[in-house]
């Protein structure tokens, strides 16, 4: 009766290996850059893509091709770190609707409540996606905020 038990279990635990993968090896995997950010030769992606799941990077309130923040604060920062979240989001077949998580790291937490009157024009009562928040002690190009995102591809 042990010898059974002990061929099952092995049985068992190859199929779960074998099952894993062959999941695996089947996923696909997509690096995204827009042309905008091309242009600026910065050593990350845009998104990754795994099967139906967009990884964003996180987004500063820079101008689309650019270096250059914003002008005018952490509102205008914070619209257009979402704009530039929704334009690659769309460029993969996903929108600001599809938003899983957010999070979202701040220069100075105290500006928290600042922000949230940005963010609520996009993300809705209906919409709200998960999310995390934490100060930080700086972010790229001295901006006052960084949002990134998980999203589902839709198309």
């Amino acid at each position: 009766m042990k010898s059974y038990t002990l061929l099952a279990l092995t049985l068992f635990l190859t199929s779960c290996s074998f099952s894993t993968e062959t999941t695996l090896k089947e996923k696909e995997l997509e690096h995204y850059q827009s042309e905008s950010m091309k242009t600026l030769g910065l050593p990350f992606s845009d998104a990754v893509i795994v099967d139906d799941i967009i990884y964003l990077s996180g987004q500063v309130g820079n101008l689309p091709g650019t270096l250059d923040l914003a002008p005018g604060g952490l509102q205008a920062e914070a619209k257009q770190a979402i704009e530039n979240m929704k334009l690659i989001l769309e460029a993969n077949g996903s929108s600001i609707d599809d938003v899983i998580k957010v999070t979202v790291m701040m220069a100075d937490i105290d500006e928290w409540g600042e922000f949230n009157k940005e963010y609520i024009k996009y993300f809705t009562a209906e919409k709200k996606p998960a999310r995390s928040a934490f100060g930080t002690s700086g972010l790229a190009l001295g901006a006052r905020l960084e949002i990134e995102c998980i999203a589902l591809k839709r198309k």
